[in-house]
């Protein structure tokens, strides 16, 4: 069969036709595409003409779009139906792929004709690619002699495969660490959806009888909330933070040897550490102020927690255990606002969450309308696709939701774009949203947590970011802005989860129809800031863990990484024994293969845009259409096309404060 990548497909957005694609058909691509873009990109170099904007940046935009058209829909399917085959040429394919990017960075010739062109006459988004294209260049070492590129191609390359490795493994940590159990009378509490999904679980995996609970990628596991007996709660804890640390598919290893590599590459490129190496390209102004902003707020979340602790210990009769904290935490929520999340899911069937919650709030705010469509073809069974449409009829893009969890799906949630909404191109968008959520059994419905709502709303957010995106150049389109600004957006979309204008419309029992009952929205709202606590401690855990792998200087390797977890939380004030982090070193995939190493202070640095920004709608009357316009067009749109922060205060009409994020964190002085 032909390789269906070779060609722009013919389906409607150049939709991939994913079941005719084979792993073989992607490394392929690849490996072609890589050939062609060096050929064009050679090109440009050998050009006779005097270098002008069209022949020198927008050309490089313009290349290598057999390479991008494969790379895209890998992406997709790969961390969303990884299986065998798939999984078999990934080392590969991604060995090929990074090596190319630094072909291309550190063509010294190339360089010298982009910074040959005269760029002081352009404006506007012209202006920005050349910044932007030449700040990347010089971040990934175009400046260094021909011996110092040597060496930085050879540590990226094993920084490549040892992120490559981890990912592989930490895959098969998760399905390792499922827990099993022989009977229902263990898993006391669960509903009996859950029961049946876990009964479903182990069949898949292999089991005659019995139940498996499979992992979420945090720490802290859903079910923890919900399961009445007290050593099944610790059985499960357990097995989630010590992914990673045993056996054939340890982890931790790589993560010390991929930080240390890491830290030779920062001073390679003339930095202290991997931490000031992308904090170069961020809207933090630099590691010291991230440093500062995390520990100012570390002693009153810890503060605050200890005081949750003393309140559960109360409930339970004894000193919390770190697996015991999320059930008595459930049953204080329970006591003090009458809330029970249990109880609570039934109001939350997914396809009601997201027709009339997360699409309805989108109408509202930007007029867009949604269709379900089922003539494309898609790389799973589960997998949805809606077209989505402006107020006046225009088609804006497609959108794809993969909300259910599988062996072959890593684990958490995100957002991906399969197409972006290009002018140079004369693309539309085509993004996909991908969860976790347990898969009811055949007939039942599915029902979400309140968290996994709040998570909709989010990866929501990042869907709206690809799908308003107005560019002309894909570097700068839609997500692709620093990475402590790419949550805010979705940050600021979850805010919609519990509006009153919103929650009415999709919160209804999925047996009889009926509303939450009278009070309850009020109830979630006081009960906000109960466990913010632990939530804000757990987050600070896995932010300062991030930055201390990546503070470490050149020629340090971590030899004890257990160990030095515990050191370096509790030297910063932390409480790891009793909050542990939201991601321990064995499964944190944002920072070893995600993209977020020295960046997982990006989500408390963007809430504090969110918080401000929540404030900014309530005071102007929250969900209006010119709001959402406002939103829309001075934020969303914009991407990098200018600075984001100059885009804020377009948006705001000042920069951000922090008050409302102190506020909302319970960190707040009386």
């Amino acid at each position: 069969m032909q390789n269906p990548l070779l060609q722009p497909s013919s389906l409607p957005f150049e939709f991939p036709d994913f079941p005719a694609i084979t792993a073989a058909h992607y490394l392929e691509a690849v490996d072609l595409g890589i050939s062609q873009h060096a050929q064009e990109l050679r090109e440009i170099v050998t050009s006779q003409d005097a270098p002008t904007f069209e022949n020198t940046f927008v050309s490089f935009e313009r290349s290598g779009q057999l390479l991008r058209r494969a790379a895209m829909a890998y992406g997709t399917v790969f961390s969303a139906h990884g299986t065998d085959d798939l999984r078999e040429i990934d080392p590969r394919l991604q060995s090929l792929y990074n090596a190319h990017l630094d072909a291309i960075y550190l063509d010294q010739e190339l360089f010298e004709r982009l910074v040959s062109f005269d760029a002081a006459e352009l404006t506007g988004e012209d202006a920005r690619l050349v910044s932007e294209t030449l700040r990347t260049f010089r971040a990934a070492g175009a400046e260094l002699d021909e011996a110092a590129k040597s060496t930085l191609r050879e540590l990226n390359g094993k920084i490549t495969d040892l992120s490559s490795e981890y990912s592989r493994k930490l895959l098969g940590a998760m399905n390792e660490a499922a827990v099993f159990f022989d009977n229902a009378e263990e898993l006391a509490g669960l509903s009996a959806g859950e029961l049946a999904s876990a009964a479903i679980a182990a069949r898949e995996a292999g089991h005659a009888s019995g139940y498996l609970l499979t992992l979420v990628l945090p720490t802290s596991q859903p079910l923890l909330a919900t399961l009445e007996i007290s050593d099944s709660r610790r059985r499960l804890f357990t097995a989630s933070v010590t992914r990673g640390q045993e056996g054939e598919n340890r982890t931790l290893d790589l993560a010390a040897q991929m930080a240390a590599l890491r830290a030779e590459r920062a001073k390679l490129l003339g930095h202290a550490t991997h931490a000031d190496v992308v904090l170069e390209g961020a809207t933090a102004p630099s590691l010291s102020a991230v440093r500062e902003r995390l520990a100012q707020m570390i002693p009153a979340a810890v503060q605050n927690a200890r005081a949750e602790a003393a309140e559960l210990a109360k409930i339970s009769g004894s000193s919390i255990e770190p697996w015991d904290w999320a059930y008595y935490s459930a049953a204080v929520a329970k006591e003090r606002y009458t809330l029970d999340h249990g109880v609570l899911r039934a109001y939350f069937e997914l396809d009601t969450v997201l027709t009339d919650g997360v699409f309805a709030a989108a109408h509202r705010l930007y007029g867009l309308r949604f269709t379900e469509r089922t003539d494309l073809p898609l790389y799973h069974p589960d997998v949805r696709i809606w077209d989505v449409f402006n107020e006046d009829g225009s088609q804006l893009g497609l959108f794809l939701g993969d909300f259910f969890a599988r062996p072959t799906k890593a684990g958490g949630a995100w957002m991906n774009s399969i197409r972006e909404s290009v002018g140079l191109f004369g693309e539309r968008p085509v993004v996909t949203n991908t969860l976790n959520i347990p898969k009811p059994a055949a007939g039942e419905p599915a029902l979400a947590s309140l968290d996994e709502v709040n998570t909709l709303f989010h990866e929501f957010g990042h869907a709206l970011h690809g799908l308003f995106s107005a560019g002309v150049y894909s570097s700068l389109a839609g997500t692709s802005v620093p990475r402590d600004f790419v949550e805010y957006p979705s940050q600021v979309n979850e805010m919609w989860a519990l509006h009153s204008d919103i929650l009415p419309g999709y919160a209804k029992h999925f047996e009889t129809g009926a509303a939450l009952p009278d009070g309850t929205a009020q109830k979630l709202e006081d009960a906000a800031l109960w466990g913010e606590g632990f939530a804000t401690t757990e987050y600070l855990t896995a932010a300062m863990l991030d930055l201390a792998w990546h503070s470490l200087p050149a020629g340090h390797l971590v030899e004890d990484p257990l160990a030095f977890e515990e050191q370096v939380l509790t030297d910063a004030g932390l409480i790891p024994d009793l909050v542990p982090s939201r991601y321990r070193s064995g499964y944190f995939k944002h920072i070893f293969d995600g993209g977020y190493s020295a960046g997982y202070y990006s989500y408390i640095w963007s809430e504090v845009l969110d918080a401000d920004t929540v404030e900014w709608f309530t005071e102007n009357g929250g969900l209006r259409r010119e709001n959402g316009d406002r939103f829309r067009s001075e934020l969303l749109s914009r991407g990098n096309t200018r600075d984001p922060l100059e885009s804020y205060v377009a948006f705001r009409g000042r920069a951000a404060r922090i008050e409302p994020l102190l506020a909302r964190r319970g960190l707040a002085k009386d």
